[in-house]
């Protein structure tokens, strides 16, 4: 069985390591020092990187790591990102470790953005990168509203019991934004109050599963007619469509 442990790095990085017997898989390790250090501590072998997108944050510590450890990169097409092996892009399937992986593009955030989907195990998880948070999702630096949104309605296909993991530490200050959006939700409301107890000892909040999100993320909840009504409001304007209404929460996100 898996063992999938976070170890954090810069302000609110998590760097994720998929532990199989003495092997291990990284995903999007953007410092080299703490995976070195974990790895070392617990005699595991770096058999394979996944990366999620371009960002330093995430692939600052790529090549240090290849070069001592010799292992696979999996991550997004493109020539773009040195030490990849295995370009990927929409559709592409790889195995390893007792894992199988599906890739799906999810544009937005970045441009090159894919997540890392297995189904094959005990539990369906989905490595997100920047594209979901937990009550919330990427910002939007390469890409458009239309393409965040349609990265996040694929995500949003997923089984509900998906596991995701985030590669931020962003909840709290997102279910505060949530909040603002909907403040009638119950659901939302109970799940912020256990968020800020898990904070206020230094706790993740991570994982999170898709059906959580479904029912306090304000980015997957564009049918609610109280959080498009709330974003009207702060713009002063009439949304006509969800993907209008999903540009206009992503902006007072922005500003928030």
């Amino acid at each position: 069985m898996n063992s999938i442990i976070p170890l954090s790095a810069f302000t609110d990085n998590y760097i994720w390591v998929i532990v199989y017997g003495n092997s291990a898989i990284v995903v999007d390790p953007g410092d080299a020092a703490p995976v070195k250090k974990f790895l070392s501590e617990n005699n595991l072998n770096l058999i394979a990187i996944l990366i999620t997108h371009h960002h330093f944050d995430h692939t600052g510590g790529l090549l240090q790591l290849v070069e001592e450890n010799k292992c696979s990169v999996f991550g997004p097409k493109g020539d773009h990102i040195d030490g990849i092996t295995d370009a990927l892009s929409e559709g592409d399937k790889f195995s390893v470790l007792n894992l199988n992986f599906s890739v799906l593009e999810t544009p937005g955030h970045t441009l090159d953005h894919i997540v890392f989907y297995s189904e094959n195990t005990d539990q369906k998880i989905l490595f997100s990168g920047d594209t979901l948070f937990s009550g919330g999702c990427g910002r939007l630096f390469e890409g458009s509203p239309l393409q965040m949104n349609e990265s996040l309605q694929k995500i949003s296909s997923l089984p509900d019991t998906t596991i995701i993991y985030c590669a931020h530490e962003y909840t709290q200050s997102n279910l505060s934004f949530a909040l603002a959006t909907n403040p009638s939700n119950r659901k939302l409301i109970s799940h912020s109050k256990t968020v800020n107890d898990l904070r206020s000892r230094n706790e993740i909040t991570l994982p999170t599963t898709l059906i959580i999100e479904k029912e306090i993320n304000p980015f997957l909840r564009l049918h609610d007619k109280e959080i498009v009504k709330n974003a009207e409001l702060f713009h002063d304007l009439k949304l006509n469509s969800k993907q209008e209404a999903f540009a206009a929460i992503r902006s007072w996100k922005d500003s928030f």
